[in-house]
């Protein structure tokens, strides 16, 4: 807590100095000044907006209407949602916010099987479809911004990624923020795994599984990706391939889409809109202090890491999110460093839409990519 306190005090205070610095330089001296605040500020990682990706969209008009209606639902039901918490202090936002994720999906139909586990210190729970092979096994790590979101909150998604890819899915309960540091998330996910290599839902299992996969949404993606770069350099067992699903890739938060997409996301909105004015050196500011390292350190930012031998990564996002180019982003940089990594993006959709499977008509789409995907490098 006083690392805390001392590194909040320590950005207010440098905050102030800029400003008061802004009003007592000469005229010429601002010029310098105000071109210090460009280099702080400037997008260096623009060369990696191209290429796009592949997109997909509806091709024939009852698949335009079909998925419009759908999507018009879905974006009414998530405004009805952000009603109740938007003008709340934030403590008291967290708390709904948590409450609103778990209680989302409550109605959703789930066939798998869940069981409560302890992995390696984590709360998590395997989620097992009908007749998958426990050999086989899938780490998934749930969104939520960090602060919010659970096993719970994701059965759909985990649920249906055990079916199509015949794994056992090890869904972990990782600490949150802001009761915990972003470090702690991080932690949680490592342990995590090292446990799912040695234990299968049956119990402790001393033969390696035949296959092994990571995956993320979101804050999720994020600490997949991130968890990826650390398997690599600790000599731990690669997975077979990772999936990211509308990832977070620096917390710096420059991409362009993080602007341009404000208006299009109709889900990250009402947690974006009253930061999207701030620089990103802003951010990394605030990133420093909720995490205790800065927001350019490649384990908050994967993008910012070497992402050279790394297993095959699937990213999918949608074309009108705030975090499309931290997908976009990510996939071009781990190409030119010769990693196999593909971005897929679907027309206007929310993010992480393949929770809202069955319900939308592109998330059966998606599954489609990922089961292939999966089975391309099983």
């Amino acid at each position: 807590m006083l690392n805390k306190i001392t590194t909040l005090l320590g950005s207010l205070l440098a905050t102030l100095f800029l400003v008061g610095l802004a009003t007592t330089l000469t005229r010429s001296s601002m010029i310098g000044f105000w071109a210090v605040l460009y280099l702080l500020s400037r997008d260096t990682l623009a060369h990696l907006d191209l290429p796009a990706g592949q997109l997909f969209s509806p091709q024939d008009a009852e698949s335009k209407e079909v998925s419009k209606l759908a999507v018009a639902a879905l974006n009414k039901r998530l405004r009805a949602s952000a009603v109740n918490h938007e003008k709340l202090p934030w403590k008291e936002r967290v708390l709904v916010l948590r409450e609103t994720m778990d209680s989302f999906f409550a109605g959703a139909e789930i066939v798998s099987t869940l069981t409560a586990v302890d992995a390696g210190g984590v709360l998590a729970e395997w989620v097992t479809a009908p007749g998958v092979d426990g050999s086989r096994r899938l780490l998934y790590i749930h969104g939520g911004a960090f602060f919010a979101g659970s096993p719970k909150s994701h059965r759909v998604l985990t649920s249906k990624l055990s079916e199509i890819t015949n794994s056992a899915v090890l869904a972990i309960d990782y600490r949150l923020t802001p009761e915990h540091s972003r470090i702690a998330c991080v932690d949680d996910c490592r342990a995590s795994y090292d446990w799912m290599l040695k234990n299968s839902p049956e119990g402790v299992d001393n033969l390696a599984p035949t296959a092994v996969f990571v995956a993320g949404d979101s804050a999720g993606g994020n600490l997949t990706l991130s968890l990826l770069n650390w398997i690599r350099d600790n000599q731990r067992r690669a997975p077979n391939a990772a999936l990211a699903l509308s990832p977070v890739t620096d917390s710096r938060f420059t991409s362009p889409s993080i602007r341009t997409n404000l208006d299009s996301d109709v889900m990250l909105k009402p947690l974006a809109k009253r930061l999207s004015w701030l620089p990103g050196f802003l951010f990394s500011l605030g990133g420093r202090y909720m995490s205790g390292r800065s927001a350019a350190d490649p384990v908050m930012s994967p993008l910012l890491a070497d992402l050279s031998g790394l297993p095959p990564i699937l990213v999918q996002c949608s074309e009108c999110e705030i975090l499309r180019d931290d997908g976009r982003r990510y996939v071009n940089k781990a190409v030119l460093a010769g990693t196999d990594a593909s971005l897929q993006r679907w027309d206007n959709v929310p993010h992480v839409w393949q929770i809202f499977y069955p319900d939308l008509p592109e998330a059966a789409e998606a599954f489609e990519e990922i089961r292939a995907f999966f089975k391309r490098h099983s």
